[in-house]
């Protein structure tokens, strides 16, 4: 690594080993010992700012919604490209049968 005006200038070689290394690496180099005081390896990660957790909305983190999504829009660009009305009813997946 070089420095300049005293910054540390880290070389895209470096970077790229950095990015290369799995997050239990990044934890072992930072703290060798974390096992003992961490009951998971996203426990130290955190501590050590390695990961940040967010808060978000639970509906982002349902499937079917997110592809519901992604099947309106590429019917959106579908229908963009080609022509072509929109249709009279929507599929929205798969019914499960009902057991009696």
């Amino acid at each position: 690594m070089a420095t300049r005006a005293g910054r540390v200038v880290a070389t895209v070689r470096l970077l790229g080993y950095i990015l290369l290394m799995s997050l239990r690496d990044q934890v072992e180099e930072l703290l060798p010992n974390w096992e003992r005081w961490y009951p998971s390896l996203f426990d130290a990660a955190s501590d050590l700012g390695l990961i940040k957790p967010e808060v978000c909305d639970l509906g982002t983190l349902l499937l079917s919604t997110r592809h519901s999504k992604i099947r309106q829009r590429a019917t959106d660009a579908h229908r963009k490209k080609w022509g072509g009305q929109a249709e009279q009813y929507r599929v929205t997946g798969r019914r499960r049968k009902r057991h009696r």
